[in-house]
């Protein structure tokens, strides 16, 4: 079940150093993780907001998800909440967001954030012991705040949520939507992605390992 209320923004535009490859076309099953992660988050939310940066490749995405651009860059992934945010219909009341690359994110948990949100302006997991931004509900009210707060120079979304009503969200509250909280499995790295196709069940491309395993 989605929330014609609660919509999604994933963002993308990273420049993904530490996997030597652009993570939203890596193959995940037979999707790619951006394609993957909007069916998840789709699941969830009514409406969805791709964050890329300009001249950005991307795979084919299903109808009705909107792409927006980054304004100006190396501004952070505060910029790309500021562009989603911006971009969304004026009855949505509540955003999830979300990087490319959480591929076994579980549309329960993002639906028990959004309930746990109440009248915060913001609802952040809290995963040992750290607030997972990137995991986060806002509400449509924190744009004022963004741009302020990337008006003096921040760019980090704990930023934001330091500088707000924030629920911080415990383990507990979640287990129940996601018992290992596998929701909060980014892929950062190589051996991050690898592990996580074995945990789905998909065989990593030949193409893929031979492009990690080739000389440097």
């Amino acid at each position: 079940m989605q929330s014609d209320k609660l919509s999604g923004i994933i963002l993308c535009g990273g420049r993904s150093r530490r996997m030597g490859r652009p993570k939203a076309l890596l193959p995940f099953g037979p999707q790619t993780l951006l394609e993957r992660m909007t069916g998840l988050l789709g699941q969830a939310c009514g409406e969805l907001v791709i964050v890329a940066a300009a001249e950005q490749e991307l795979p084919p995405l299903p109808p009705g998800v909107r792409v927006v651009y980054d304004s100006q860059v190396a501004r952070g992934p505060l910029e790309g909440l500021r562009a989603g945010l911006a971009s969304l219909s004026e009855d949505c009341q509540s955003v999830y967001l979300t990087g490319c690359d959480a591929p076994l994110l579980r549309p329960a948990l993002v639906r028990q954030v959004a309930r746990l949100l109440g009248a915060h302006q913001a609802a952040a997991p809290r995963i040992a012991g750290y607030l997972q931004p990137l995991s986060a509900v806002y509400r449509l009210d924190v744009l004022p705040i963004i741009e302020r707060l990337l008006a003096g120079e921040h760019r980090a979304l704990v930023d934001l949520l330091r500088s707000i009503d924030t629920r911080a969200v415990d383990p507990h509250e979640l287990i129940g939507a996601d018992p290992q909280l596998q929701s909060f499995r980014n892929l950062n790295t190589p051996d991050d992605y690898l592990a996580a196709l074995a945990e789905a069940g998909f065989e990593p491309p030949p193409d893929i390992l031979a492009f990690w395993q080739k000389p440097a």
